[in-house]
């Protein structure tokens, strides 16, 4: 909860401050990569794989649902164009990014993937406690107790960039929608003095924390997470279908073909429960309520506007 609003904070004062939030985010994130990867190297070296390696993908109904957070893992992009007005010459910046963004996502991914594996094996990784439970193996071989507050400490940090990176990012969208009275219209308002749209970030920050309250009721910790991490999936690649609609009609074909597979085989992946999962109908309830709260609220807020 407090990560929640240290980061959204940052970033009501402005970008100028809250830039440094995201940096700080982005530097642990490589930083706690790389130490992965070299503990994980370190610990090959002394008594070899945990985990035999594959390249060929294991069909298993348990892990269905990771298809779905490799898939979120590498959207978000165009969320940088919602900022197009704070970004220096975004039509010459934002593409680049864009492959950029992706190309080291994708490199970062399967990298700490396999330094993991090669750490544990996976039925001893949690999608949850992974990087604490690899680093807590490669501090037992490697008799190196500083590593796992250190990468407890950069998994906070991480976190705090990613929480205000999306928050910034994310509250454009009801500021812009009050700014055309498609939301009440404190939606539109900016703060007077740092410039930002402080009653979107603030009510972004109340559902954010109402939600990871919320989630957690009735059911474990590990649970709650991957009912968030699904929630998450399916609302935010409902909005997948219009984007890639609009570049259906502007002729981009191959764009709109695979952006509604990979946003159709999302959200099916999604809905479908992990080995932590107990009580399926639970889990499947939230969801649907989840789900349809978000949907329910948007066109409400909409009709009214449009009333």
């Amino acid at each position: 909860m407090a990560a929640i609003w240290i980061a959204l904070g940052t970033n009501i004062v402005g970008m100028k401050i809250g830039k440094w939030t995201e940096n700080a985010g982005a530097a642990a994130t490589w930083l706690l990569g790389g130490l992965l990867a070299v503990a994980a190297a370190l610990v090959c070296a002394k008594r070899g794989l945990a985990t035999p390696m594959r390249l060929m993908p294991h069909w298993n109904w348990e892990t269905v649902s990771f298809w779905s957070t490799i898939a979120y893992g590498m959207s978000g992009l165009e969320m940088a164009g919602l900022m197009g007005a704070e970004i220096h010459d975004p039509a010459r910046t934002l593409p680049r990014a864009g492959w950029l963004a992706s190309g080291f996502a994708t490199v970062f991914y399967a990298s700490i993937t396999a330094a993991m594996l090669a750490l544990l094996r996976p039925e001893h990784i949690s999608e949850m406690n992974g990087y604490a439970e690899a680093g807590g193996a490669a501090a037992a071989v490697l008799g190196a107790r500083w590593l796992t507050p250190a990468i407890a400490l950069l998994v906070l940090v991480s976190g705090l960039g990613q929480v205000g990176a999306v928050g910034t990012s994310v509250s454009r969208l009801p500021f812009a929608a009050g700014v055309d009275r498609l939301l009440p219209e404190a939606f539109g308002k900016v703060h007077p003095r740092w410039g930002t749209p402080y009653v979107s970030i603030l009510t972004l920050g109340a559902v954010a924390s109402f939600l990871l309250v919320a989630m957690q009721l009735g059911d474990t910790m590990r649970a709650a997470y991957q009912e968030m991490v699904s929630l998450m999936v399916i609302t935010g690649f409902l909005p997948y279908a219009y984007i890639f609609g609009s570049a259906w009609k502007a002729g981009k074909r191959w764009s709109a073909v695979s952006g509604w597979s990979v946003t159709a085989l999302a959200i099916v992946c999604a809905v479908v429960p992990t080995a932590e999962i107990k009580n399926v109908w639970l889990f499947e309830g939230k969801l649907a309520a989840g789900t349809l709260a978000i949907v329910a609220s948007a066109g409400l807020a909409y009709r009214r506007a449009r009333g």
